[in-house]
């Protein structure tokens, strides 16, 4: 079967990596049934831990029908189930979309505690002592950084007629910060 469209991404595995400070990026995302944008990062020593043992962390993620809202995660290994998690949603007042104009997604990431952010607002702090039973607390070590936009998937589903192509996540800037 041949399709219209293709998902992307970039990525900084063997390029850059780093434990803690603040990650962040401005960035417009698309909309629609089966878009799914993310900014995010996985632990460097995924070919050797594999995944959830290495580590994910969600900066942003959006389902494209929901375009006034996105999510913020961790993910890591479970002894009960697949992965441990926690998640945040931050949402825009009823008819904003985040698809209008460019927004500023963050994490402030040290020792045992992740905060989350969209522009200037804190919208979640997750720390190791949250972390569920049964989990482990993985985000002790460098992680890589990856941008992408999906096209279909589990979450999102796929496109559909509503779907408008071409689509495009433009990223104004990547910045990394460390704590001095």
């Amino acid at each position: 079967m041949t399709r219209d469209y293709t998902s992307a991404r970039l990525k900084t595995q063997g390029l850059f990596t780093q434990a803690y400070g603040r990650f962040e990026a401005r960035i417009r995302i698309p909309e629609g049934q089966g878009m799914w944008p993310a900014f995010w990062m996985l632990g460097e020593n995924i070919p050797s831990a594999r995944w959830p043992k290495c580590g994910e962390i969600d900066i942003m993620e959006n389902v494209g029908k929901e375009p006034g809202a996105v999510h913020g995660s961790l993910h890591g290994p479970s002894a009960e189930r697949p992965t441990s998690d926690l998640t945040a949603i931050f949402s825009l007042p009823a008819g904003q979309s985040f698809t209008d104009d460019f927004h500023l997604y963050a994490i402030e990431w040290e020792p045992d505690i992740v905060r989350f952010y969209v522009d200037a607002n804190l919208y979640a702090t997750f720390n190791s002592s949250q972390w569920p039973a049964g989990g482990k607390w993985v985000f002790d070590h460098p992680f890589f950084i990856i941008l992408n936009l999906a096209v279909g998937g589990n979450w999102p589903g796929g496109p559909d007629a509503s779907t408008k192509f071409p689509q495009s996540m433009l990223v104004d800037y990547v910045r990394v910060y460390t704590k001095r």
